[in-house]
């Protein structure tokens, strides 16, 4: 990926699609719920799942400060962290809150909410994920080449 090909950059950083994506969710429920898939009490697990996954993110970000490099997206970075979550996934920050995507949709019990999850994931791959990890190769080169090549970009 070359600088033409590089999604625009703005004030819009990866929490602020979290905020959207939750109330395009809420919206859909409320307004097209085409289907319940889930009554209480199997809808409260959901909760659980956004904590959960909440947890991941926010162990992730810590990680990061504690290696002390950058968390926000094209912020310089001084450190390739590989242990903790990165272990099993290059992206434990936007896990996390697909995590947080997918038990807010459980919670609410109706189909609509779970389309937004993919247009979300998209979304991030495209404006972040795909030109972050050109950044990190340029950064670090065949240390991150052989991280991409151990740990899947998900899970």
């Amino acid at each position: 990926m070359n600088g033409n090909d590089m999604p625009p950059r703005g004030p819009l950083i990866p929490p602020v699609y979290l905020v959207a994506a939750l109330a395009i969710m809420a919206l859909l429920h409320y307004f097209l719920p085409v289907m319940t898939l889930w009554a209480a009490p199997w809808r409260y697990t959901g909760g659980l799942l956004m904590l959960l996954s909440a947890g991941l993110g926010f162990w992730a970000v810590w990680l990061f400060r504690k290696a002390d490099t950058g968390v926000v997206p094209f912020t310089p970075v001084k450190a390739l962290v590989s242990h903790g979550p990165y272990r099993f996934t290059r992206n434990p920050m936007y896990l996390g809150m697909v995590g947080v995507l997918l038990g807010t949709a459980v919670l609410l019990g109706s189909l609509a909410p779970f389309f937004a999850i993919p247009l979300f994931i998209a979304l991030i791959e495209w404006r972040f994920i795909l030109a972050e990890e050109a950044m990190l190769v340029a950064t670090f080169g065949e240390a991150y080449a052989g991280y991409k090549a151990r740990v899947r970009r998900w899970i």
